[in-house]
């Protein structure tokens, strides 16, 4: 076994989610208070008034390190996600080929990439790394580039079922997977509460946490094209000043999902996960707006607030084991100049409960990768 395999073994057996934990027979109830039709904020001495302004049909605000979600908007509304879903799609596909392996490029690779796709200029008979294409998938939201992976991993449709599979053993129950970029389709739905998930798990994993964390890249296309991550709270582009403390995540928009966005941001020894769907301002870069305000919120509330709930908490027996999942931190470093977090750990003090209440639960580590650019008038798929 490899040394990345078996630290990955070593995680799943010590790995248990918060979120599988449950409250303590006899613990008080945790009690919200619906701010605003469909919101629920946590109630509890000095926790902030929500920031107004909020149009989102549906958002989120929780903690990376715990699962503990602060408030929430509609968390389980189904909706269109558009390329946010390429979190789900790096976490079940990024561990399984090396950086290094290199794809030649077919005609089939690229059959069925939908019209009016974002791309990031992948070319048939060229010859790209896997983490060439990561990084189209990330910075660029290549459509393209998530075409060529999945044709790696055995097919749209095969890619399309693991990423089911993956959402249940995650406990996201509202996710329905059709196409594996994002781009609509009818049926292809997720929820802020699933996204938050997903990139909760993506960010446990070190290859993750760069790609969705790299703010400019080189792409071998034409030579060498430069690209740029179109998430704006990242690079402080269009507009927007990049926000302190990001770390990602990934950004989407297609002409039914509106804008989405799912964001990663780390203070003072805290890592908040915000995701927003479908502003209905129309202000420009509402989305983004949106998302800071809510990390500024979180980011002010006393780190022991009591939660409205736990990330995942509804998974069941049936849906398999756990991932691993983040819960504790890792020191924040740079790459490209912009902040990340290599991984997400559980204590230490959860490895022995693994041992003993879950003995035998081995899993594979999963990871996710995502990228989107503000609103486009694209017609239909992931941006």
């Amino acid at each position: 076994m490899s040394q990345k395999a078996a630290a990955m073994a070593l995680a799943a057996l010590a790995g248990v989610s918060l979120t599988s934990i449950p409250a303590a027979a006899g613990a008080t109830p945790r009690r919200s208070v619906r701010a605003d039709a469909g919101v629920q904020v946590a109630t509890a001495p000095g926790i902030p008034r929500l920031p107004s302004g909020l149009t989102a049909l549906s958002w989120m605000v929780a903690d990376a390190d715990t699962g503990s979600v602060l408030a929430a908007k509609d968390p389980h509304r189904r909706l269109a996600p558009a390329s946010t879903l390429k979190t789900l799609f790096a976490v079940t596909v990024l561990p399984k080929f090396s950086a290094d392996s290199v794809r030649q490029v077919s005609a089939t690779d690229l059959a069925g990439l939908g019209a009016g796709s974002s791309v990031v200029g992948v070319k048939q008979g060229g010859r790209y790394t896997v983490g060439d294409l990561w990084r189209g998938v990330f910075l660029r939201s290549g459509n393209d580039a998530v075409h060529v992976l999945a044709a790696m991993n055995g097919g749209w449709q095969t890619t399309a079922r693991e990423m089911q599979q993956t959402a249940r053993r995650l406990g996201a129950r509202d996710t329905t997977v059709k196409s594996p970029d994002g781009y609509d389709a009818p049926g292809q739905v997720s929820s802020a509460h699933d996204l938050t998930v997903f990139a909760r798990a993506g960010l446990a994993d070190e290859d993750f946490a760069g790609y969705c964390a790299t703010a400019r890249a080189v792409f071998p296309s034409s030579g060498g094209t430069s690209i740029e991550n179109t998430n704006r709270m990242l690079v402080g582009s269009h507009g927007m000043s990049r926000y302190p403390g990001i770390i990602g995540v990934k950004n989407g928009y297609t002409s039914k999902a509106g804008n989405t966005l799912i964001a990663a941001a780390r203070r003072n020894g805290r890592t908040l996960l915000v995701t927003v769907l479908n502003p209905q301002s129309q202000v420009v870069n509402g989305v983004y707006k949106e998302a800071g305000s809510l990390l500024d919120w979180g980011f002010r509330t006393s780190d022991n607030a009591q939660p409205i709930g736990t990330l995942g908490a509804d998974r069941t027996a049936d849906d398999g084991p756990l991932l691993p999942v983040a819960a504790e931190a890792a020191d924040v470093g740079t790459r490209d100049g912009v902040l990340w977090r290599p991984a997400l750990v559980l204590g230490a003090g959860l490895a022995g409960m693994a041992v003993l209440g879950l003995g035998g639960l081995l899993a594979a580590g999963r990871r996710v990768r995502v990228r989107s650019g503000e609103g486009r008038g694209r017609p239909g798929g992931g941006s």
